[in-house]
């Protein structure tokens, strides 16, 4: 039973470490939209009659830069809550079979 313990904590940990990997993933859209709106800002500093079409532009390309965050964020929150209950399942059935193995 140390083992499964063992292997129960260090499975817990690297749920808890790819969780935080995947978060990162809000690092690249914040960046990327911040620099979108900032080209989006000049265009209609230069062309003021064309501030509709920029607008509209630059919401759309944010709206789909946004996504690859919200994907890293639900992966963060299967991994934290998710996760553990299949990983510690799928050990138990398999410490079981190979006690059941062993006897």
């Amino acid at each position: 039973m140390e083992m499964v313990s063992l292997a129960m904590g260090i499975m817990l940990g690297l749920c808890g470490v790819g969780a935080g990997i995947a978060l990162i993933a809000g690092i690249g859209p914040g960046i990327g939209e911040g620099q979108a709106v900032a080209a989006a800002c000049e265009a209609i500093g230069r062309q003021p009659e064309a501030k509709s079409d920029v607008t509209s532009t630059m919401i759309m390309g944010c709206a789909i830069a946004e996504t690859t965050g919200l994907y890293g964020l639900i992966i963060g929150i299967l991994l934290i809550f998710v996760a553990p209950g299949i990983f510690s399942g799928v050990l138990k059935s398999t410490v079981e079979s190979l006690a059941d193995v062993i006897k």
